[in-house]
């Protein structure tokens, strides 16, 4: 194929990039997976016969979809050997990705949580109606289903991540707040302070692979994953420091040790509380959070 034939082929596959990305995120919960979804999505564009395809973007999202969803079934299975708690792997987001709301919360750890308990075909369906609005033929042709079999597949994941997802989506602001009155409670030490701040049930997840130490299982209640953050802060060798910055289209901080980045917290608030915090510190995971350019994910 010669320069000029190779250059609309590129332009088309560029003007969805985000897009794209973005699904193959959202069903794989890993950027590095979502990459390499990307890469073969792009050598199986190459070879295709645009003289018959009428919607280039449906074709490529149909495309991502397949193959997000192979790649899936088989990470689902190395997930299951994963030492300690999984969390997805976090992006550092534009500041457009937080003003869109339902994008925001789509992406946020909380729910990408949520989206780790459904099947594949659930999440694939769930990630394309419900973020994307892609309609139910343009679906049913992506999951390999009848367009009835994906509606009943929708409303069964949507209930399912209804009754899970929080209550009410919290703005930007409220967001950050929260999450500075937690950064000062923890920089202060002040143990009162930081039980005003968390939930009574908050959850404190944290993924270190292996690689680093983190607690093999959640941490529950607001006394406990007070005392966890005394006692640990208590252990470090070295000094601390937090930085406020957006990743998954929400408020989070970039955790360095002694200038070192050890990891990024997210968090989940409702109410004017935290009820869930994600501190990744696998470093395999930490590549997309020092980006010099965050990701625009539409």
């Amino acid at each position: 194929m010669n320069g000029d034939a190779t250059e609309p082929v590129t332009e088309a596959f560029l003007a969805h990039r985000n897009l794209l990305f973005t699904v193959a995120y959202e069903v794989l919960g890993s950027a590095a997976d979502a990459e390499d979804v990307l890469q073969e999505t792009w050598l199986q564009w190459a070879k295709a016969d645009r003289g018959q395809v009428r919607d280039q973007r449906a074709l490529l999202v149909r495309i991502t979809t397949r193959q997000a969803l192979n790649r899936l079934r088989t990470i689902k299975r190395h997930r299951e050997a994963y030492v300690g708690p999984w969390l997805p792997e976090p992006l550092l987001t534009a500041p457009d990705v937080a003003e869109d709301v339902e994008l925001a919360e789509s992406v946020s750890m909380a729910l990408m949580l949520v989206l780790e308990t459904l099947s594949p075909t659930e999440r694939a369906v769930f990630v394309l109606r419900e973020v994307f609005d892609v309609g139910y033929d343009e679906i049913a042709a992506a999951v390999d289903r009848s367009p009835a079999a994906v509606r009943q597949i929708a409303h069964r994941a949507r209930r399912h991540v209804d009754s899970r997802r929080p209550r009410r989506v919290v703005s930007s602001n409220e967001g950050r707040a929260v999450l500075e009155s937690f950064r000062r409670a923890v920089e202060t030490g002040d143990p009162q302070a930081l039980l005003e701040v968390l939930a009574p049930q908050v959850v404190l997840i944290s993924d270190g692979g292996g690689i680093k130490h983190a607690a093999l299982r959640p941490v529950t209640g607001a006394d406990r994953v007070a005392r966890m953050f005394a006692g640990g802060i208590s252990r470090v060798e070295g000094a601390i420091t937090t930085e406020p910055t957006v990743v998954n289209g929400n408020p989070a901080l970039l955790v360095r040790l002694d200038g070192e980045i050890d990891g990024v917290m997210a968090v989940g608030t409702e109410d004017g509380r935290i009820t869930g915090l994600y501190y990744v510190r696998n470093p395999e995971k930490l590549s997309h959070v020092t980006s010099p350019t965050p990701l625009t994910l539409r």
